[in-house]
């Protein structure tokens, strides 16, 4: 009996495991997608509203999801609480909320660049360098489908058959 039990524990974890990365494949492509969204509104804020960037970091935590809201909260917070530069805050709210995200490496380096230029110019050459990382991004949100297209059942169902290899190797 307590094998059986123990058999399905390893089961449900290691499928568990499966479909955690599954999950990880899944959200990629979902919150690059609010991202450049996020990206989008900032542009429009800044053209068009002509509003100051705290205040346009602070609306657009409000209108996306987590955790992209948590970004943008922590970025007007660092511009409002601090002598700090844009891209310092840029970068440190980044770093705070990465963990938080499925965004990979290439991601973290496209919105680092971004955040370089990020009120250092006018509005006509921010525009430009929003389109720039809105480019990227779409790059990057290709290969997070291709990913997710080629690996995402792969990953739940090995999870599902490294349970039962550790089932029989066991026993």
């Amino acid at each position: 009996m307590i094998k059986i039990m123990g058999a399905v524990f390893i089961i449900v974890a290691t499928t568990w495991a499966g479909f955690e990365a599954s999950r990880h494949l899944h959200e990629r492509p979902r919150q690059l997608r609010q991202l450049k969204s996020a990206l989008q509104s900032l542009e429009a804020e800044i053209m068009y509203g002509h509003t100051p960037l705290h205040e346009a970091a602070r609306r657009l935590s409000v209108q996306v999801p987590m955790p992209l809201s948590r970004f943008f909260d922590i970025f007007a917070e660092k511009l409002m609480g601090s002598e700090t530069t844009v891209k310092e805050a840029w970068v440190q709210s980044l770093k705070d909320i990465w963990k938080m995200t499925a965004f990979k490496q290439g991601e973290f380096e496209i919105m680092k660049q971004f955040g370089e230029t990020l009120g250092r110019h006018d509005r006509h050459s921010q525009q430009k360098q929003i389109m720039l990382a809105l480019s990227h991004l779409e790059r990057e949100e290709a290969d997070a489908y291709e990913r997710q297209a080629k690996y995402e059942k792969m990953f739940k169902s090995l999870g599902f058959l490294s349970g039962l290899l550790l089932i029989i190797l066991l026993m």
